[in-house]
């Protein structure tokens, strides 16, 4: 991601290996100070500084109240759905999502997210159409949380080679709306690690604490249609083709 250019950016106080409790403590309790906005966004995203005691970290608010209105997603729900959408990704273990919170903000409650410095010399497009196995990943989660607005822009490389995703806020719709710039898998057989991974997430949705955790952000509707995808794709074993119903790829796909 790329600050404001009227802001200096604030570095992220959280490289890979910190523990990502540290970083959801200081963005749940940290005092939140506004520096700028995102103004290519298509909500509110404001670009702030979070702070407790000695610890500082740059960080994305979305209040509830800068989201619009769209025609397919009940009103004032956005900011929950990217919270569960980290909360997914966190029962993965593949850390494809920041650490986000929701929580109070100076435009009312929102969702808060950690900044993240991005390697600024890899080519997105090439890395969206590679075979990278850490983007693999990410295919599966937007399958299982149905992201219906994966573009390449919503990738963001680290020099390290993790990626991490952002933008999650059409996701987890009841019906299929999944649109993906990522489908050179499409109907290949899942990875080995990917079918222990959704093994683990389909017990964890049907009567562990990622359950109970959606049933918080989510309707039920949406959590059924969650747990189902994930039995879909452990039923057929491979990664899905797009709907005939749905447009496959998101406008712009970067």
């Amino acid at each position: 991601m790329t600050a404001p250019e009227s802001e200096p950016a604030i570095k992220s106080s959280h490289p890979p290996g910190t523990r990502d409790e540290e970083a959801l403590t200081l963005l749940r309790d940290g005092r939140l100070e506004v520096a700028g906005r995102l103004v290519e966004a298509t909500n509110m995203t404001l670009y702030c500084s979070v702070k407790l005691a000695s610890r500082t970290a740059a960080c994305v608010y979305k209040p509830v109240r800068g989201e619009r209105p769209l025609w397919d997603f009940p009103d004032g729900t956005l900011a929950a759905r990217e919270v569960a959408a980290f909360e997914v990704s966190q029962a993965t273990g593949w850390r494809i999502v920041p650490p986000t919170v929701l929580r109070e903000g100076p435009f009312g409650p929102g969702m808060v997210q950690l900044w993240i410095d991005t390697e600024r010399e890899i080519d997105l497009m090439r890395l969206v159409k590679s075979r990278n196995p850490v983007v693999r990943r990410m295919a599966v989660f937007d399958a299982v949380v149905n992201n219906a607005d994966r573009k390449g822009g919503h990738l963001l490389p680290l020099p390290t080679g993790h990626v991490y995703g952002v933008d999650h806020g059409v996701c987890f719709s009841a019906e299929d709306k999944l649109r993906t710039v990522l489908w050179q898998w499409r109907g290949k057989p899942l990875a080995r690690e990917a079918v222990a991974v959704l093994a683990k997430l389909e017990r964890d949705i049907e009567s562990g604490s990622l359950g109970r955790r959606l049933r918080e952000l989510l309707t039920l509707a949406e959590v059924e249609a969650t747990w189902q995808r994930v039995r879909r794709l452990l039923d057929t074993g491979v990664h899905p083709y797009p709907s005939e119903g749905w447009p496959a790829i998101p406008w712009p796909p970067i």
